[in-house]
């Protein structure tokens, strides 16, 4: 079991790294995070029952526990601009594109953890039912939330905040 585990972790730590990047972006401590989220994983795990995607459950997991931290932590998202290093970006893909990400990003950093996680699942391709299934909202609710997600991000994008 636990070397199915390691494995399926390593499949999908770039899933793990963008929640870390997202919710404690800049955080002294997004290492320790980062290995909170490990353990609730490891620790849940045993409770899996491939009822869905192991990216699904994870991402369901990650959240939480994200999200879990914050609240217990009472941390603060800092707003600031991410750099292209943090996101592994490849030095020849640094153009105009990494810059609308970047902004992005921050635009994201200035969500709510719910929103987070809502567009974080819709940045990666989920389609609206798995990401109902991963945040515990119905389907329609999803598609809502979404629209007025992108509404708020655009806003937030063309009012140049930081």
């Amino acid at each position: 079991m636990e070397k199915e585990f390691i494995e399926l972790i390593i499949k999908h730590q770039g899933i793990l790294q963008k929640i870390c990047n997202i919710y404690f972006y800049r955080n002294p401590f997004k290492d320790d995070f980062y290995q909170e989220i490990l353990i609730r994983l490891w620790k849940s795990y045993p409770s899996f029952k491939n009822q869905s995607a192991f990216s699904t459950w994870l991402y369901r997991v990650a959240l939480n526990t994200s999200i879990d931290i914050i609240r217990k932590q009472n941390l603060q998202p800092i707003h600031s601009e991410l750099s292209k290093i943090e996101y592994n970006i490849p030095e020849h893909e640094q153009n105009i594109e990494s810059d609308r990400k970047d902004k992005l990003y921050l635009a994201i950093n200035h969500l709510s953890d719910a929103e987070k996680a809502i567009i974080i699942l819709y940045l990666e391709d989920y389609n609206y039912k798995e990401i109902a299934e991963i945040i515990g909202i119905s389907e329609s609710n999803t598609g809502v939330k979404i629209n007025r997600i992108k509404n708020q991000l655009i806003k937030i994008l063309e009012n140049g905040q930081k």
